[in-house]
């Protein structure tokens, strides 16, 4: 069922205005409408029966039960009006009251159309319930005037105690709400006053940070400075007594007796072991300074495998290990640090004869894409799984049974993983006790150029945390690190001491004042600026060299250093 028709009038005048609000209402009732929609109905057809039925016209009401598209109440309008007054306060009013008034011209005449809908929870009428409808409402009798005042007045007192009912909800849930609004008021001051407390204390554990950072920084200068130091100074006594060792034991020099002869050996072989630590502990200061800078040119791989093959002429002539060097490949020659490579596969090498006592050492150099991949792999004892990690630590070395015989210091791995590192590439290590180890490096086939270090950094950035790791970050990459939490300031203090590199948090405060000052100046133009920013922030400046704060490592910091130094090397089209 898509319709029933409840009941239709014919009104005029005045009086027409009271019967139609009065059946509006009655219609309300009858279908089920609370109180307050039907006062809603009576009031919105009385305005509008006022509008209409204006000197001697006439109007048609036709009310409806509709069940497409939505269950409502229809009321039909049929006016002997040319135009609608759908400008006076009566027709606004029943557009509130409503939830659809609409209009049409037919054939000249207005025809209006209102909607109420109806709740949920109302059942819709079927036949026999719209037939007894229809029955109860046409048997209604037409009230009079005061009749239909008395029940507006009715109307109005039911209205006003809803209202006095709601003003006291109200009045409660505001007196509720002042309740809630203290209780938030408190937590919200605790709050504060635990998060101060918060806050002092990460600024503390900051302060104490930054002490512990520049304490570490301070050591590993001073334990680098110490090992540099001993290094110099030992090994120019060290050469002499290898070298006066070895006068007195070669040929031409004065006859020896045996035992004279054999502590010469003893001096000698002491001694070039010394020699051996003080230059890896040279190495390996150089490397862990950041100072150990590669020399990029074209490697001759066969004169390479040449000098490894010499150099371990002596360790092999016994024929219990051999060192079998395979067939190069068929590639271009890798363009990276020649001495340092070699110093990498001696490194490995050397470990491989060491610690096997029958067998090969075998060296392997093949390409992948744009890398070179060297392998050392040696048949000897292998080191056990909890060492595998500790043997990249400086002077740890494997307890075993060859370990009292192979004289070593414990820093050759940790110094060729370094240098590897240097030259831009990696060293892995698998391993199998008693049945050997591989070692496999792999540099890139065009290691990149060492860039300058810069002199002195000018860090800019407010965020505490991002400062932090910032500067910890940078302290092994650079000579000197000033900070400042302002760009204002920063171009200031780069005004008084240019930096080498402008390090640049662009949620900084004046951090685009900062950018702009340094391109106003002459003597700043050319600083090298590295931005840094959050996911959540655009890029800015589409010139600079950005980095985001989530993907802060060490190495993306190293790569964006280089990166930023580059971009002000290249000449600008």
């Amino acid at each position: 069922m898509s319709g029933v028709e409840l009941l239709t009038l014919s009104l005029a005048g005045e009086q027409g205005v009271f019967l139609l609000r009065q059946r509006g209402r009655e219609v309300a009732r009858a279908i089920g409408l609370d109180t307050q929609d039907q006062i809603r109905i009576a009031t919105a057809l009385s305005d509008l029966g006022r509008l209409l039925l204006v000197g001697q016209a006439s109007l048609t009401v036709a009310f409806e039960l509709r069940q497409d598209p939505l269950a409502s109440l229809v009321v039909q309008l049929g006016t002997s009006l040319s135009s609608a007054p759908v400008s006076e306060p009566g027709w606004s009013t029943a557009e509130r009251l409503l939830d659809e008034v609409t209009v049409e011209h037919r054939r000249g005449k207005v025809h209006v159309t209102v909607r109420k809908a109806l709740p949920a929870a109302t059942a819709f009428p079927d036949t026999i319930a719209g037939e007894r409808l229809r029955a109860d409402l046409a048997g209604l009798q037409p009230g009079n005037a005061s009749d239909e005042l008395r029940a507006q007045n009715e109307d109005l007192l039911q209205t006003l105690d809803s209202l006095e009912r709601k003003q006291e909800e109200l009045l409660q849930l505001n007196a509720e709400l002042e309740e809630t609004n203290r209780g938030v008021v408190a937590l919200y001051a605790e709050l504060t006053e635990e998060l101060d407390d918060t806050n002092r204390g990460v600024v503390a554990l900051y302060a104490e940070l930054d002490e512990k950072t520049n304490e570490l920084k301070r050591s590993s200068e001073a334990k680098n400075r110490f090992w540099s130091n001993v290094s110099h100074e030992v090994r120019t006594p060290v050469n002499s007594i290898v070298g006066l060792t070895r006068l007195l034991l070669g040929p031409g020099a004065d006859p020896l007796t045996e035992d004279q002869r054999r502590q010469l050996e003893l001096i000698g072989t002491s001694g070039s072991g010394l020699l051996t630590l003080v230059n890896d502990l040279l190495d390996v200061a150089k490397a862990e300074s950041g100072r150990l800078e590669p020399r990029v040119s074209d490697v001759d791989m066969r004169l390479l495998f040449a000098h490894l093959r010499d150099s371990f002429a002596p360790d092999t002539r016994d024929g219990a290990v051999r060192l079998v060097l395979d067939d190069l490949p068929d590639a271009p020659a890798p363009r990276t640090d020649d001495t340092l490579l070699l110093h990498i596969l001696r490194n490995l090498v050397s470990n491989g004869l060491k610690f096997t006592e029958r067998g090969e050492v075998r060296v392997t150099a093949t390409t992948d894409g744009d890398h070179w991949v060297f392998t050392v792999a040696d048949t000897g004892i292998g080191i056990p799984a909890d060492h595998v990690d500790k043997v990249f630590e400086e002077f740890h070395q494997v307890p075993g049974p060859l370990q009292a015989r192979a004289a070593g210091t414990g820093l050759g791995l940790p110094y060729a993983r370094g240098v590897a590192e240097v030259l831009g590439g990696s060293l892995d290590l698998r391993s199998t006790p008693g049945q050997g180890t591989i070692v496999t490096v792999r540099l890139p086939v065009f290691a990149a150029e060492a860039p300058a270090r810069p002199r002195s950094v000018l860090l800019v950035t407010a965020d505490d945390t991002l400062r932090v790791r910032l500067s910890t970050a940078m302290d092994p990459l650079v000579d000197a690190v000033r900070q400042t939490a302002d760009g204002a300031g920063a171009v200031l203090m780069a005004a008084a001491e240019p930096p080498g590199l402008l390090v640049l948090d662009l949620a900084a405060p004046h951090a685009e004042d900062c950018l702009d000052g340094l391109r106003r100046d002459p003597r700043l133009a050319g600083t090298p600026v590295l931005a840094v920013q959050s996911a959540e922030h655009r890029d800015r400046d589409i010139g600079l060299v950005v980095l985001r704060t989530s993907q802060l490592t060490t190495e993306s910091i190293r790569d964006g250093i280089r990166r930023a130094l580059a971009a002000v090397a290249e000449p600008r089209p």
